[in-house]
């Protein structure tokens, strides 16, 4: 189930401590796909880069002729790349379910978390994106205590969105209180997992110290 950090067919250019980042190491950790990650710095990006790239974005997956610059489009390559374990539902509407979760994690807390992790960003809209963050999160707590994964039984890209998240938690100053229980045992499972602990890069061990 680890990322295997050796040469092969497969680049994964990557901020080792952007969200977006982690989210998609995350699924290459979960399939143990043979992987060659090149840990890049947002502020000197490598011209083979943007070679490839026509927005010079991070993070930017490389498998063989193929390019992908959009993290979510590279999770469900992935998940199709490499079937098992499976990270989306088989049945259509389940998908389509899991998919618009993604969309609305992405609307509703990853663009916060971009507000509050921009280090060029005032404090006053710093510190409104971070009540608003804690209180969408505590809005739906009682949600992450009815299932073992996000609304679901198993394992899905969902939880892989949410996760680097819930991780970043302490270094975006945001405590939970006593209601955010369920969210805290739910990341507590997450950041369990073999896949989860493997997809961590160094500056994200170091976030949690």
């Amino acid at each position: 189930m680890a990322v295997v950090a050796k040469k092969s067919s497969m680049i994964f250019f990557s901020d080792p401590a952007d969200h977006y980042c982690h989210r998609v190491r995350i699924v290459l950790a979960e399939k143990g796909v043979a992987v060659d990650i090149q840990n890049v710095n947002p502020e000197n990006l490598p011209q083979e880069l943007s070679d490839m790239n026509p927005y010079n974005t991070l993070p930017t997956l490389v498998d063989r002729e193929l390019v992908l610059y959009e993290p979510n489009v590279m999770m469900e390559y992935l998940d199709e790349r490499f079937p098992h374990p499976p990270l989306l539902p088989v049945y259509p509407v389940s998908r389509a379910q899991n998919r618009l979760m993604m969309h609305r994690i992405q609307k509703d807390w990853c663009a916060l978390v971009d507000i509050i992790m921009n280090p060029n960003t005032k404090e006053t809209p710093a510190n409104r994106a971070r009540k608003e963050l804690r209180e969408s999160l505590l809005a739906i707590a009682p949600i992450f205590a009815e299932k073992p994964y996000f609304m679901s039984d198993e394992f899905t890209l969902v939880d892989c969105c949410v996760a680097p998240i819930l991780w970043r938690l302490p270094a975006m100053g945001i405590e939970l209180p006593k209601q955010g229980k369920p969210i805290l045992q739910y990341a507590e499972r997450l950041f369990a997992r073999e896949s989860f602990q493997e997809s961590l890069s160094e500056i994200e061990k170091e976030m949690r110290e």
